[in-house]
């Protein structure tokens, strides 16, 4: 069953019902982790996870089978799914983990107290129970005092919980970013003298790590951090100082700056800026775009957005010796070489990443706003449709394949740029093209 999407108040209100009914059947019952972190920290709860004294089978039978899924009961967790609008919420039973053997999963679990519990989680600011009735908080291992200094800092020793499971040196990362927090020095000496183990994470949940990292506040101060302990090699080696490729560490820093400043950030966003200011062009930038979207299984949308935004940016961007070997004018380019980037979906990704790095004296400020001007125009001035139609040139006699592809791709041009305007002035000269 999918994650559901859930409206705040309707979550907020689901979780307390799952307290409270927990609690009627004689369980102690508490909001436990992140939750508690935001709620303190006077943000919303993105989502909700209690803690319970109540085993897995006994949570489903208090929530009923048809509403609970099983898939973590192994390690004590049962997702229990609400009304429409109201998301799920995981329940998990009071535990300790045993060892952990592949970087991620204990071997098994040991159920026990709370206070237990909150002593295997992995940062004090994570490690907080909460009872939503009372607002009575229950912190075991420091975590309050460090939400109001603004540390993140592992729970007992950084280099155990780090050995636990390895992506907590980029949640570490993220969170010390995210909230503006500083990174304890203990932790992050740990994450420095363990980077090299996060390579055996799986790729998926590294890039989902960027992915939250690149897209949120503070992903300037994530990227310098990635850079600073380390991680940046382990996990973007083809663009990260002192790994496979030249990028820098001004380099570097100035993508950090560039991706901050960009409105809407993603990862792909990211890639392209980070390969831009390694040194990346045409099939070299492409290459690059290629191994890291093969190394870190992302999507191919993904993939392909990353490479479309790096051509984008070296077309608009070209100075002499660019492409047609003179200075970039937006208005002196042919039509027909600039439309198709200007009408693509992603557009307005361009034009948000080009005017990010005009702030930095990438390219300039003025190409930025003539590129945003064009793809605000109306739709059927910026993509006219076609004269005519493959169907129409084979109507004409010719045969269906490559002679029809490039007819069209010619008289789609000359459309563009203004040569040819109406449906019998395209029907001439593809006459006259096939004699």
């Amino acid at each position: 069953m999918p994650a559901i999407e859930s409206d705040p108040a309707a979550a907020r209100a689901f979780a307390l019902v799952v307290v409270s009914r927990l609690r009627e059947a004689g369980h102690e019952s508490l909001w436990a982790g992140g939750c508690v972190r935001d709620e303190l920290l006077g943000r919303t709860p993105a989502d909700y996870d209690v803690a319970t004294s109540a085993r897995p089978a006994e949570v489903r039978d208090i929530f009923g089978k048809r509403r609970t899924l099983a898939v973590g009961a192994a390690f004590g967790v049962i997702t229990v799914v609400g009304p429409k609008g109201a998301g799920q919420v995981e329940v998990t039973t009071f535990r300790t983990d045993e060892a952990y053997t592949d970087g991620r999963h204990p071997a098994g679990v040991t159920f026990c107290s709370a206070e237990e519990d909150a002593k295997r989680r992995d940062f004090t600011i994570n490690g907080l129970f909460l009872d939503p009735v009372s607002g009575e908080v229950f912190d075991y291992v420091g975590g309050r005092e460090d939400l109001a200094r603004g540390v993140v800092r592992a729970i007992g020793v950084p280099s155990l919980r780090f050995g636990e499971d390895h992506l907590r040196m980029l949640r570490a990362i993220r969170f010390t970013a995210g909230f503006g927090f500083v990174l304890d020095a203990a932790t992050r000496e740990a994450v420095e003298r363990m980077a090299h183990l996060v390579r055996s994470v799986s790729p998926e949940r590294v890039a989902m790590e960027l992915r939250l990292m690149v897209s949120r506040n503070g992903r300037r101060r994530a990227l310098e951090l990635l850079e600073e302990t380390g991680l940046a090699r382990e996990v973007l080696p083809e663009v990260s100082p002192g790994g496979d490729g030249r990028m820098t560490e001004e380099g570097w820093r100035q993508a950090a700056a560039i991706i901050d400043a960009v409105d809407e950030p993603d990862l792909p966003m990211a890639i392209a800026t980070l390969v831009e200011r390694e040194g990346g062009r045409g099939d070299a930038a492409h290459a690059t775009v290629s191994a890291i979207a093969r190394r870190l299984r992302l999507s191919n949308a993904e993939a392909k957005l990353a490479g479309w935004l790096c051509a984008g940016v070296e077309l608009f961007e070209a100075g002499p010796g660019g492409p047609a070997g003179r200075p970039w004018s937006p208005a002196g380019r042919p039509w027909s070489l600039v439309q198709p980037w200007l009408a693509h979906d992603d557009a307005f990704r361009l034009a948000d990443l080009l005017r990010a790095r005009a702030d930095f004296g990438l390219g300039t400020a003025e190409t930025a706003a003539w590129v945003t001007r064009q793809i605000e125009r109306p739709r059927h001035e910026l993509d006219p449709p076609p004269l005519v139609s493959g169907d129409d040139l084979i109507a004409m006699g010719l045969a269906e394949g490559k002679l029809v592809g490039g007819l069209l791709k010619a008289v789609r041009q000359r459309q563009l740029d203004g040569e040819l305007s109406s449906r019998d002035a395209a029907v001439a000269f593809v006459r006259a093209q096939v004699g």
